[in-house]
């Protein structure tokens, strides 16, 4: 509900131009209406930091950022309740949240810091009053910075955060240039702004509106409802007892870079994606684990198809569902054909989630998804490490674990090694069930990147 002060802000706003109002994306929506957890918790928040090299002021940083922030709509958003559903609150200006720490010698240590860092992540947001990021610069010396950073999701998605660094780093540079020339009232000249982007938030949001009319939802939703006929979720009600808010436990590791490798050459020799190849061997080593050999997962796909968003932050992403059977008696190599051709098949008649997840029914119970409940995603979207004058930057990406699922596997490249992280949900796993989850999987891999031809059910003990 909107207090009568913020209303009559809101009609001011509204009537001079100041902000305008827009439904919720296809995306957004996903977030309202089937993530078990309210939108408003902290485990619906994106984060990350930045390292940074070099002498960097705080003044410079937060002129840098307020750059981004003009630059890009949904760096400015907010929502308001609605009468059936919130609405996106679009303002003309925005401010930028950044706050600023000396740290001392224990708390530059790597536990320590982390840990602030953390905090950072946690924090709430105010849905309405916004900002829906921000930013802690944390110094350790005069050339050593980390900036930590968390945005909502409903704003931001894991290929904006690439976005977000890139124009952070581009503001930068014109504040070097000389080009600050910020007036009493905070806002930024023309000259000192960065480009507009080829097409803002709101835009490609129309466009989508324009696009996923009745007949198309109908046509893709009767692809999916044959594809997910009779499909159940990993674990019955009674083992979910423990769902609930907050963010997903976090467990990290490495894939070695002759494994990586093997993986890799593996992928090409069967003419089939990195992806593919990783879900396939994913999918054994969870029927192992869990005994279900009948398995959906859910997994994200950036949905920037289009040139023109590109350089544009926003939640833009989708949820692809992927079912596979896994077969004992089969060769992993089979396997891999059919979980390959089937995750094509479904990338191409993906569909706003939202209106898959009405399509399919209710959910399964309280804090259970409506599809899927185990997570798995590549993450390989545009990661720059950017050297600029004085300074050189490192983004490094944090899952958190948006909580709609109860288990998740992300697995980043970072350059000749994977990085595995495995995302739980506190109560329902033990530090030993994830070992023997991460054993099972590493297992599966080394095995069929040596032979393929093996039987499915024979390449873990």
């Amino acid at each position: 509900m909107v207090e009568p002060d913020n209303r009559s802000r809101l009609k001011q706003w509204l009537e001079s131009g100041e902000a305008r109002l827009h439904p919720l994306t296809f995306p957004q929506r996903e977030l309202w209406e089937t993530s078990p957890v309210p939108v408003a918790d902290p485990a619906n928040h994106i984060c990350g930091f930045i390292e940074i090299r070099g002498a960097i002021t705080h003044a410079e940083c937060e002129a840098a950022l307020r750059r981004v922030i003009e630059r890009q709509e949904a760096m400015r958003l907010s929502f308001l309740p609605g009468k059936e559903k919130p609405v996106q609150m679009v303002r003309t200006t925005g401010t930028p949240l950044l706050g600023f720490r000396e740290l001392s010698s224990a708390e530059a240590r790597p536990e320590a810091l982390e840990e602030l860092m953390r905090e950072t992540y946690a924090k709430p947001f105010d849905l309405l009053q916004g900002p829906l990021h921000r930013v802690e610069m944390m110094r350790r010396n005069a050339g050593d910075h980390v900036l930590a950073f968390s945005i909502h999701h409903a704003i931001a998605d894991g290929w904006s955060l690439g976005v977000f660094v890139q124009d952070l780093s581009t503001a930068y540079v014109i504040g070097l240039k000389g080009l600050r020339k910020a007036v009493a009232t905070g806002l930024l000249k023309l000259a000192d702004s960065l480009p507009p982007v080829p097409q803002t938030h709101s835009a490609w949001a129309a466009a989508e509106r324009a696009f996923w009319q009745p007949a198309e939802l109908d046509r893709r939703g009767a692809f999916w409802k044959s594809r997910l006929e009779g499909s159940r979720p990993l674990w019955s009600d009674h083992e979910g007892t423990a769902r609930g808010g907050g963010p997903l436990l976090r467990e990290a590791a490495s894939l070695p870079a002759d494994l990586t490798r093997a993986i890799r050459d593996l992928a090409a020799r069967s003419g089939a994606t990195l992806f593919s190849t990783l879900l396939a061997a994913f999918q054994v080593a969870l029927w192992k684990w869990s005994g279900v050999d009948d398995l959906v997962v859910g997994t994200p796909v950036a949905n920037r198809n289009k040139e023109a968003i590109r350089q544009t932050m926003g939640y833009f992403a989708g949820i692809v569902p992927l079912r596979g059977q896994v077969d004992p008696a089969g060769t992993f190599s089979g396997h891999l054909g059919s979980v390959h051709a089937r995750a094509v098949d479904s990338f191409a008649h993906a569909m706003p989630f939202a209106e898959l997840a009405r399509l399919m029914g209710p959910s399964a119970g309280p804090g259970r998804h409506s599809i899927f409940d185990v997570r798995f995603a590549l993450q390989n979207h545009p990661v720059p490490d950017i050297e600029l004058p004085r300074i050189s930057t490192r983004l490094h990406m944090r899952s958190t674990g948006t909580a709609r699922f109860d288990l998740g596997c992300e697995i980043t490249e970072t350059g000749i090694e994977l990085e595995v992280v495995w995302l739980h949900r506190q109560g329902m796993f033990s530090g030993a069930d994830l070992a023997a989850l991460d054993t099972l999987f590493r297992t599966v891999l080394v095995g069929v990147g040596r032979d393929p031809q093996r039987r499915a059910g024979a390449v873990v003990p």
